[in-house]
């Protein structure tokens, strides 16, 4: 079940968007004022956020962290070592 919910795309987002109109909802049917977001300020959110995320998908990609993943490194780069010296042609 759990592959089933990694599939679906953007799951986090649609599920905060809908607790986000029902609470707004909610407060409208009780009698207060309406969230007071405008949408600028959820564009400048959004935008913070989805930087904040990149960078640290960038970060962490590009680097290894733990040692398991450093002596992956050193594996990965003998192995292209061994295999320039070989020099096969394989398709």
């Amino acid at each position: 079940m759990r592959k089933a919910i990694n599939n679906r795309p953007y799951i986090g987002e649609r599920g905060a968007l809908i607790v986000l109109v029902l609470l707004n909802s909610a407060l409208q049917l009780a009698g207060y004022d309406v969230l007071p977001f405008t949408e600028n300020d959820v564009e400048t959110f959004l935008t913070v956020v989805f930087n904040f995320v990149a960078m640290d998908a960038a970060y962490w990609k590009n680097n290894s962290l733990t040692e398991e993943a450093k002596q992956a490194d050193k594996d990965m780069k003998a192995k292209k070592q061994a295999k320039k010296g070989k020099k096969t042609y394989e398709r």
